[in-house]
């Protein structure tokens, strides 16, 4: 059954998404690191944590979950050719005005958050993120990482949109 979730204001952050129990297309990997660090710890542990709530990639090594509004995606990318970084990201909200009243809050909120911070990419989207080190990231390290993603993405939201206006970052298509 496949998904499509609309990521970000750009059609090229659609993810579309299969559920676990979909294949077809084989997974594309840059590094024996990364290969290593998705199917042996990443892709196992997701699916321990979130159960059948988990969205693959077929082509990529990216994880999808859903948490209230908040879509996060769990990427493993190569770090080097011996290492990779798992990143967690969330679009929060899209077609927003960057006043300075919202950029500073934005960074002082980041003060004071223990995993992640808030970031604006090239097209002034909102974007929340954390990333950790592939290969000494534990099952519980992978949990708070993503956890703290989506319920940070879920609270705030729907607090930004309502002060600054904008939408939030993911809206289902149906």
């Amino acid at each position: 059954m496949t998904r499509r979730f609309a990521v970000g204001r750009r059609r090229d952050r659609v993810a579309e998404v299969e559920w676990l129990s979909g294949g077809g297309t084989e997974m594309e990997f840059e590094t024996e690191a990364q290969r290593e660090c998705y199917e042996d710890r990443i892709g196992p542990w997701m699916l321990e944590i979130f159960g059948d709530g988990i969205m693959t990639r077929e082509d990529r090594p990216v994880i999808g979950v859903r948490h209230g509004s908040a879509f996060a995606q769990v990427g493993v990318v190569p770090w080097g050719d011996s290492d990779t970084t798992v990143t967690t990201r969330a679009y929060v909200v899209t077609d927003v005005e960057l006043t300075p009243e919202l950029l500073h809050y934005l960074l002082t909120r980041n003060e004071g958050m223990p995993f992640g911070a808030f970031a604006v990419d090239r097209d002034g989207d909102i974007l929340f993120e954390h990333s950790i080190v592939g290969s000494t990231c534990d099952r519980k390290e992978l949990e708070a990482s993503v956890k703290a993603v989506l319920a940070t993405a879920d609270q705030y939201d729907d607090e930004i949109v309502e002060r600054w206006g904008g939408r939030r970052a993911l809206e289902e298509e149906r």
